[in-house]
């Protein structure tokens, strides 16, 4: 059975006090909750150890959210996925359109990222999805395709199992935005059928597909009521606690 999973991604917010702060508030609130999904929260590297420390990893994971296409070296400002590992996070955010945008990461940049995670026994959550002028072209299907098959379709079976997909409508990203329900499912659907086809029914019905995209309290349990949806990575609703357990509580 693919996991229903919630993972905030705190991008270059909070200070380390008050990341620190928000992981404590987050853990008193869900230990009185019986979780119907897994929840992970993407912090800055700053912050991995300390949060760890602070949070009932029984409840809450800890993702990195980058991690370098290094082994080790002299790559100045680079954290390495053994590095990363060695903070006590289980999961690393990879491919992030912000990643693909700003820095000029690549599908093979990112297969090369995968595959040192995945030797240093983290989980990706390995994000795709097209931008505006994509979308309005029709051309999402093609996207996600080549993003998923360039970067992912060397591996086996066994090792793609271990990868978490997150569908990023980019033009939905901080705008306000959401791709609906509909489009959601469509495209989600759309992801399952190019893992089924490469890698079998049985590994596409277990992976996890997640949607990131202006994800809030409001449309959350709308969004994850679709079939092929098994959750969200969450941005800005994921820097306050009530906005976080609020989707966190859709499912």
């Amino acid at each position: 059975m693919r996991q229903n999973i919630v993972a905030g991604n705190w991008k270059m917010n909070k200070t380390l006090q008050e990341g620190v702060e928000l992981a404590n508030e987050l853990n008193t609130i869900l230990a009185s909750k019986t979780l119907n999904c897994d929840v992970v929260i993407g912090v800055p590297a700053t912050h991995i150890t300390e949060v760890v420390k602070t949070v009932d990893g029984a409840k809450i994971g800890v993702a990195a959210q980058n991690c370098a296409d290094q082994v080790s070296g002299a790559y100045t400002g680079e954290i390495s996925a053994s590095m990363v590992k060695s903070t006590g996070a289980e999961y690393v955010i990879l491919g992030h359109s912000e990643r693909r945008e700003y820095y000029g990461e690549t599908n093979a940049t990112l297969k090369t990222k995968t595959d040192l995670a995945l030797a240093n026994g983290l989980t990706p959550i390995f994000c795709i999805g097209e931008v505006l002028e994509e979308r309005e072209a029709n051309k999402q299907n093609e996207v996600v395709k080549s993003q998923i098959e360039e970067a992912l379709f060397h591996l086996s079976a066994d090792e793609f199992a271990k990868i978490v997909l997150a569908y990023e409508p980019v033009w939905a990203i901080g705008t306000g935005k959401v791709a609906s329900p509909e489009q959601a499912q469509e495209i989600h659907a759309y992801i399952r059928s190019i893992v089924a086809d490469k890698f079998g029914a049985e590994v596409a019905d277990n992976t996890s597909i997640l949607y990131g995209g202006s994800c809030k309290p409001g449309n959350a349990k709308e969004l994850f009521s679709n079939p092929d949806v098994d959750g969200g990575l969450i941005g800005g609703a994921a820097l306050a606690a009530a906005d976080f357990v609020g989707i966190i509580d859709a499912f």
